[in-house]
């Protein structure tokens, strides 16, 4: 037999929630081809085939939480046929009768008490909970990790030893309505949010606006959007000047590209771009690493690159893990005004918006014009970061886009 266990999932990713079984028992796959789909707080992977042959047996059921390194089923050798539930109806009855004492056996050791992993066992044993008690949401009726840490989280524990009343029990899900369906949560979503609540609850969050003549940069793409296409193979976009404009301010002001870590300050002197990307699975953050190295192009690419593969699931956790600063653009769903959570460990965060005609006073020349505005919004943890850092970092962003000569020449 050949083990089939979880791979290592990723920097800081330790857990993955069992979400489908793309194969049967029984059923015959070729090495690497895909088995069984995992789901991280992160991204949704699939765990090929170590080899060929037939799947012989399922040990995780679809639902439970798995660790690195766990076992999810065996492997066995052979060519493989029809899956085990389809085989049982053609087996001659020879096999059927030795089968049965197998039958009885599973029989004799049904009992009332919910199904569970070791490992979820070993949990509900070291709190010295009543797993009868545990509401479970895996597949048959299994309890998974996930239940017995919902279940502590919401404040229940061991009943005492002797208690004249009746421990409280968890609030129970509530009933549906005739025109409502509950649709249980993916892996991805609750942690998404945990976090964004987490963010909120540790962090003295703070959000300074400002606004942004967009026509220059408008104006630079028209006139070079040609040459550029012909040149890179790749539209010039938007969030190219974005992402430079915000190094260049990072680089003036630290801290927002700094963290905290306990009682100290880690700054950064690379220039890792999280640009937030909404998937039908939930928004996503991959990570443009080293992007003050790269030209517009190079990022340009990249940004389509990530975008595409985070909506189609196949980002690598690498990929989406080392930011030290992110950009979200609320913008491209009509959002006019927004003030975005940020990204831990991350101490920053850029809100682009909606571009909408309005009439603004020229500064030069004190008249009343017509331009394409975009208001912005830039989230920061006052405690590593003080107002003049704050309002000065989003300013600089500003000026570099009403002026993008101010990438090239860097000032």
């Amino acid at each position: 037999m050949t083990k089939i266990v979880v791979p290592t999932l990723g920097e800081s990713v330790s857990e993955a929630t069992v979400a489908q079984w793309l194969k049967k028992e029984g059923e015959a796959v070729k090495a690497d081809e895909p088995i069984v789909e995992l789901e991280t707080d992160k991204v949704t992977l699939e765990v090929g085939a170590p080899a060929d042959g037939v799947i012989a047996k399922i040990i995780v059921s679809e639902g439970e939480t798995v660790e690195v390194g766990a076992l999810l089923g065996e492997l066995g050798e052979g060519s493989g046929s029809a899956p085990a539930d389809d085989k049982k109806d053609d087996a001659p009855k020879e096999s059927k009768a030795a089968e049965a004492p197998k039958e009885e056996k599973k029989e004799a050791s049904t009992s009332d008490e919910p199904k569970t992993s070791p490992a979820v066992r070993k949990l509900i044993n070291d709190n010295n909970l009543d797993a009868s008690k545990i509401p479970a949401t895996g597949k048959e009726g299994r309890i998974t990790k996930e239940d017995v840490q919902n279940f502590l989280e919401s404040g229940a524990s061991a009943p005492a030893a002797k208690s004249s009343s009746a421990p409280a029990k968890p609030s129970e899900p509530r009933d549906l309505g005739p025109r409502e369906e509950r649709v249980r949560m993916t892996k991805l979503r609750q942690v998404i949010a945990k976090r964004l609540k987490e963010a909120q609850e540790n962090a003295a969050m703070l959000t300074t606006f400002n606004e942004v003549d967009m026509q220059p940069i408008m104006d630079l793409r028209s006139q070079y959007q040609d040459a550029f296409v012909k040149k890179h193979g790749i539209k010039l976009g938007f969030m190219s000047f974005f992402v430079k404009a915000a190094i260049n301010a990072l680089k003036e002001f630290p801290a927002v590209n700094a963290e905290i870590d306990g009682t100290d300050i880690i700054y950064k002197n690379y220039y890792n771009i999280g640009v937030a990307v909404s998937t039908p699975q939930g928004l996503v953050v991959p990570v443009i690493r080293d992007a003050d190295q790269k030209s517009m192009a190079e990022i340009e690419k990249e940004i389509v690159d990530l975008g595409t593969r985070a909506r189609d699931g196949k980002l690598s956790m690498d990929e989406m893990t080392g930011g030290t600063y992110t950009i979200t653009n609320g913008g491209v769903f009509g959002s006019m005004m927004s003030t975005p959570i940020l990204n831990a460990p991350q101490s920053a965060i850029l809100g682009m918006h909606n571009i909408v005609k309005r009439p603004v006073v020229d500064q030069k020349t004190g008249e009343i014009v017509v331009r394409p505005m975009m208001y912005l919004a830039q989230s920061y943890d006052h405690r590593i970061i003080d107002g003049r850092e704050s309002v000065g970092s989003l300013l600089r962003i500003k000026n570099a886009i009403e002026d993008p000569s101010r990438l090239v020449l860097d000032v």
